[in-house]
């Protein structure tokens, strides 16, 4: 059974993407071991001379690094990722390489109709980037707009034709992530690559 830290992409007290990877957490219970994952309490990225990372950080990259892959819930502020999401993202990149080649599924809730479409986009550039090199899964948006109703009292999605989209999207994740296995052969290299950038000229 794969083991998956799924990733709360908000400091809100209150998100409907918590809601939504508890849902997966719960639903998935016999496919897959689910682990929840806060970024709240990090402190704000400031590229500290001494090189040292927050407590907080390096254990979140240790969890990352023993997964099988991640799964980041993301809302959409401002046709972006929010900054607390883009934040924790610079703190395991920064010396730390716990995403170099993990498989990552996006997925998103919002309280519009168009979902979490350019958050969504946004992140697969940051994830991308030569800092953290995660593998994301493609074509796999899951976007799920006027989140307020998308759940009934026992946390169930009532949306049947968006439960099995993601139902199906989940199984091609746990696909990828085998497939993600063997693509491999680059991998000391680029894991090189990332632990010997220099961030004093970034």
């Amino acid at each position: 059974m794969h083991k998956f830290i799924a990733m709360v992409g908000t400091n809100s007290d209150e998100s409907i993407n918590r809601k939504l990877l508890q849902y997966m957490q719960s639903h998935y219970a016999d496919q897959a071991e689910i682990e929840l994952m806060e970024i709240k309490g990090l402190p704000i990225f400031n590229k500290p001379e001494n090189h040292e990372i927050p407590a907080q950080a390096q254990a979140m990259a240790d969890k990352i690094e023993q997964a099988d892959g991640v799964i980041i819930s993301t809302p959409e502020y401002d046709h972006s990722a929010p900054a607390a999401l883009l934040n924790a993202l610079e703190w395991l990149s920064f010396h730390i390489q716990p995403f170099v080649d993990k498989p990552v599924m996006i997925i998103g809730a919002s309280y519009g109709a168009l979902g979490t479409s350019r958050a969504q986009a946004h992140l697969r550039q940051v994830l991308d980037s030569p800092e953290l090199r995660a593998r994301i899964m493609p074509s796999s948006e899951f976007m799920l707009g006027h989140s307020l109703q998308a759940f009934d009292d026992q946390g169930n999605l009532t949306d049947q034709q968006k439960a099995t989209k993601l139902d199906g999207l989940f199984k091609d994740f746990q696909v990828f992530v085998e497939i993600t296995k063997k693509l491999k052969n680059a991998n000391a290299t680029t894991y090189e690559e990332v632990r010997e950038m220099d961030w004093e000229k970034l």
